[in-house]
């Protein structure tokens, strides 16, 4: 799909860009933003003409593609009968979103706090556990990302966090499972899966158990790797959690609402959180949403006294009705069983077959329509293509496999060393195995750079 070129809309946008929006994360004058015109489905095109399969979701929320029928019709309805209220008055599209994500999430979590995103979806889940436990510290993995708000930024391992320290003090780190570059040298994803159990009880215990009101987890570590936990690590976590009494808040704003084949990620690991927080894909950021499932047991602990947290737009209706609309089209398309089929049967082979034929390649891993693909300068020594945090020069054998893609009509989503694959979860099965024939030929530019 491409529309017609239009460099006139195309001058425009850029100069009213450049000359008036400041955009996050990015060196003001070092930057040159696509202008985009419109999109459709899995596809995007901008002023110029070219078209691109969107293979990061935008980041990773536009579950169900561009433009889909049936949320823009959900939010042109809401906007003609109620376009806003405030959250402390009842709504019916705002409760029975509410009682929908309740009806997906594990028994005894019945009640949902909507924010407007994932940051203050994690901020709230925090003032939850430490109101709750009556302690301070929360604990949180090196290779994370949780928000850019205060405490979240505070909890986020990845480089992002550098310059905005210090934020919450009241945070501490941990190493997480990691089997491709193993923190603990294991050498099985069983030994993996019990050192890392051992080093954050050692860390618990260091950290004082008693001071430490939550565990932060992203089910499946999303930008900074794409790390699925290796087999009774989430459940080794949950029985920490319960022996000293702290608080796990499982982070599923990026891998939440289908993303890996399942409503909750953790879902597919058989374990249950006491916080669940979400947003992205809960209705595919067409207006922003997100929130906290709360356990039975934690949000009766404010039936009497105020929980001291709020937002005006908290569960806003236009937000609200996209959501219910997204589970009818989860339930209706059949949307998690086919996510799973086509991670199983076209994703995973066609990466494995790539990583045969690619010396750049170190190593494939993820679920569903979620997957990394780490490259290497070396297979053996597994030295990463680029350096940890690379960019300019340092960082330009992976800016050359990202633009290949682009030439060739694939948008990618690259961090550090890694490619991640993330398209909409409604991208036809042609589409997957074009993006994956574009990915496989632009990494003949990594294959340059290794030794």
């Amino acid at each position: 799909m491409r529309a017609l070129p239009d460099p006139e809309a195309d001058a425009r946008v850029r100069a009213d860009d450049r000359g008036h929006v400041f955009h996050s994360w990015s060196a003001q004058a070092l930057i040159d933003p696509l202008p985009v015109a419109g999109g459709a489905g899995a596809t995007f095109w901008d002023y110029a003409g070219h078209s691109y399969l969107d293979f990061s979701s935008q980041l990773v929320n536009l579950n169900l593609g561009h433009q889909h029928p049936d949320l823009v019709d959900a939010i042109t309805r809401q906007a003609s009968r109620l376009a806003t209220i405030q959250p402390s008055m009842a709504n019916d599209v705002r409760g029975e979103l509410a009682r929908r994500i309740a009806g997906v999430a594990p028994d005894g979590m019945r009640k949902v706090f909507f924010t407007n995103g994932g940051a203050d979806a994690n901020e709230n889940a925090v003032r939850m556990a430490r109101l709750v436990t009556g302690r301070r510290k929360v604990l949180s993995m090196y290779r994370s990302y949780h928000g850019n708000t205060s405490t979240a930024i505070a909890l986020t391992g990845d480089p992002r966090r550098w310059p905005n320290e210090p934020a919450d003090g009241s945070t501490a780190k941990f190493f997480g499972p990691y089997p491709y570059r193993s923190p603990f040298h294991s050498g099985s994803l069983e030994e993996e899966t019990q050192r890392a159990l051992e080093h954050l009880e050692q860390t618990i215990v260091l950290e004082g158990a008693a001071t430490i009101a939550a565990i932060v987890i992203e089910t499946i570590v999303g930008t900074n790797g794409v790390l699925v936990p290796p087999p009774g690590y989430l459940a080794g976590v949950r029985e920490l959690c319960d022996r000293y009494g702290i608080v796990y808040i499982a982070d599923e704003v990026m891998v939440g609402f289908g993303r890996v084949g399942e409503w909750f990620a953790f879902q597919a690991f058989d374990v249950v959180p006491d916080l669940i927080t979400f947003a992205k894909g809960v209705n595919s950021g067409y207006v922003p949403l997100g929130g906290v499932v709360i356990s039975d047991r934690i949000a009766a602990h404010f039936d009497t006294l105020p929980f001291p947290g709020g937002l005006t737009y908290s569960g806003h209706p236009l937000a609200c009705a996209v959501g219910v609309a997204t589970f009818e089209v989860f339930e209706r398309d059949g949307i998690l069983d086919r996510v799973r089929d086509l991670g199983a049967r076209v994703v995973e082979p066609r990466l494995r077959d790539i990583a045969s034929r690619h010396p750049s390649v170190g190593d494939v891993r993820g679920l569903g329509l979620f997957w990394a693909i780490e490259l290497v300068s070396d297979q053996e020594t597994r030295e990463p293509l680029v350096p940890f945090n690379a960019s300019g020069t340092d960082a330009a054998p992976v800016a050359a496999v990202a633009a290949a893609c682009k030439r060739d009509g694939v948008w990618p989503f690259t961090h550090f060393n890694r490619l991640h694959v993330a398209p909409p979860l409604i991208i036809g099965e042609g589409d997957l195995v074009r993006g994956l024939d574009v990915i496989d030929r632009a990494l003949s530019h990594a294959d340059e750079f290794t030794r």
